[in-house]
């Protein structure tokens, strides 16, 4: 390759530089290169969230909290590589692709569609992924016991029979609820029919209306909202980035509503019994961090299932729809007021 005289010039000058800093510092100037060498030996990990919501935001957290208390520190000694696909398929591809010309070392995927995406891509990176129902109705993993392939991860499956009957407790009396939910999100599907088991267990009917963006939330609450007396969301993607709009439409209807987790109790429905995203990123993370360390392997690594789930409640829509929550369904709960 030629090179210029001026850039020769800049070369030379450069080395005489370096050579005359190293000779006035002694020791000490083995540090920058030691330092430029430690720069280059980062381990690229890549993090891919679905969209901006607060369930996914805080398992992402949960994620890089659980990497650094294992010792793996962004600009340390991993780089993190963190994107947000805000709910787009084309970018999760673009996102997925460029973890893999990246050879990012273990990829962890925030929600379904984005765990789907990074499956078709790399498939002989180790990926472990969160906020995913159910793992195998996904095509993620052969089985929970045995996923047999590169992905593994924490489910994020919440407590969905006692969810319902806290919808019961808080209106007792109620003979038909409905239920919104994205016809495209299979774990959300999945939710549903738990759902739908357990309130034909108590003799109540289920009305569902089904979306496909944030654009049908309107229609589908004033399909249901003169029809039913109470109303549960499942932990979908499309629902949870629009509860502040559907709860306008629902809480003024006096309709209390249910939700899948508590980000969207804080953003406006009345209560949940909630996995915590916050701590289910954290148990991600720490399964990827075992891979890191060669310590387990995605194919033999079961998938993780959160055991229990807490109570939380939304006081300002309690009061907004005049209901009273009892005294014993408060006790030990979150209250955001």
């Amino acid at each position: 390759m030629e090179i210029s005289t001026l850039t020769r010039r800049g070369l030379i000058a450069a080395a005489v530089a370096g050579a005359l800093a190293l000779a006035g510092c002694g020791d000490k100037g083995a540090a920058p290169a030691a330092n430029t060498a430690a720069k280059a030996e980062l381990t690229p990990i890549g993090i891919v969230q679905l969209v901006e919501h607060s369930a996914l935001d805080a398992a992402t957290r949960g994620i890089v909290d659980a990497l650094a208390e294992r010792g793996y520190k962004d600009g340390v000694n991993i780089k993190l590589d963190i994107q947000n696909a805000q709910g787009d398929q084309s970018n999760l591809h673009n996102i997925a692709n460029r973890f893999v010309s990246n050879k990012d070392k273990v990829i962890f995927a925030v929600a379904t569609p984005a765990a789907q995406a990074v499956a078709t891509v790399a498939k002989d990176t180790p990926i472990v992924a969160t906020a995913i129902t159910d793992f195998v109705a996904a095509k993620l993993v052969k089985s929970d016991a045995a996923p047999g392939g590169n992905v593994t991860g924490v489910s994020d499956l919440g407590p969905i029979a006692a969810q319902f009957d806290l919808l019961m407790k808080l209106v007792p009396n109620a003979k038909t609820i409905g239920t919104i939910y994205n016809s495209s999100e299979i774990n959300s599907a999945y939710q549903v029919d738990i759902l739908k088991k357990a309130a034909a267990e108590r003799g109540v009917e289920v009305l569902e209306a089904t979306v496909s963006s944030v654009n049908d939330i309107q229609q589908a609450v004033a399909s249901l909202k003169d029809k039913v007396e109470g109303l549960y969301l499942p932990t979908d993607n499309v629902i949870a980035s629009a509860v502040p709009a559907l709860a306008k439409v629902v809480n003024p209807a006096k309709i209390p509503t249910v939700a899948g987790e508590m980000g969207m109790v804080g953003a406006g429905c009345l209560g949940s019994i909630s996995v915590d995203y916050y701590e289910l990123g954290r148990m991600t993370g720490q399964m990827g961090a075992d891979i890191l360390e060669g310590k387990k392997k995605p194919a033999d690594t079961p998938v993780e299932h959160v055991k229990t789930g807490i109570p939380v409640f939304n006081m300002k829509t309690a009061e907004a729809i005049g209901l009273a929550i009892p005294e014993e369904l408060r006790k030990g709960a979150k209250l955001f007021e």
